[in-house]
């Protein structure tokens, strides 16, 4: 049994977009080919766009209640400036389900726990991990902008790229460069709470001497959290 929804690195340029964020969910129509596009209604009343992944959407009509809130796992998108976008990917419920693996095809069912176990993770709600490239950082303004590219389809598709717009305080220095963020999402926004830059980006294409120095293991070079 999986002990967070959160799974962790295996790879120093692994890329991801994965959080948590406890609210109601609703759907926009109550039709049935409506159901995936909706709303997350959060703890302080703040309004998430929202879609349900469709590997989710049998667990959410069959065992649990929709007037309740719970905690979802989420993937973050950034469509406009002023609001975020999450696509639920599961739901980190162990009280009355099975911890929920966010990874295509592990998707556990309605097990029922023989103990009380509390609903909540040490990171705490709202807390998300993204790692990708540093593509755009404005610190006097505490704007960033993330790159962050995502696994081959099962056919071999590779799906494009996609940018999140973060605040934060990272250097200039660090643009071009790879970098694990934890963030905290506050009303639409998702804060640095502390980050580790990875390595710089593999030169790709027609640079001999960035085509040999992408062969080296990057290293980790620095790592700051805010008090």
């Amino acid at each position: 049994m999986r002990e967070h929804p959160i799974p962790p690195v295996t790879e120093p340029f692994q890329y991801r977009a994965i959080g948590i964020v406890r609210g109601v969910y609703s759907p926009l129509e109550p039709e049935p080919d409506q159901f995936t596009r909706g709303r997350l209604l959060d703890v302080n009343g703040v309004e998430l766009q929202a879609v349900v992944l469709g590997r989710v959407l049998n667990l959410m009509r069959r065992h649990i209640s929709l007037e309740d809130p719970h905690l979802w796992v989420v993937y973050p998108r950034c469509r406009d400036i002023e609001h975020l976008h999450l696509q639920i990917a599961g739901i980190w419920e162990p009280s009355t389900l099975s911890p929920i693996n966010v990874e295509e095809n592990d998707l556990l069912t309605s097990k029922k726990v023989n103990q009380p176990i509390l609903d909540e993770l040490p990171e705490g709600d709202d807390y998300f991990s993204v790692r990708g490239e540093l593509i755009y950082t404005k610190p006097e303004t505490n704007d960033l902008v993330v790159k962050v590219r995502q696994q081959p389809r099962p056919d071999g598709r590779r799906p494009i790229p996609f940018k999140l717009q973060l605040k934060g305080d990272l250097s200039l220095k660090h643009l071009r460069h790879f970098v694990s963020l934890e963030l905290r999402r506050r009303g639409q926004e998702l804060q640095v709470e502390g980050y580790e830059i990875i390595g710089s980006m593999p030169v790709r294409g027609g640079d001999r001497k960035g085509s040999r120095d992408s062969k080296k293991k990057p290293t980790p070079r620095s790592v700051q959290r805010k008090p």
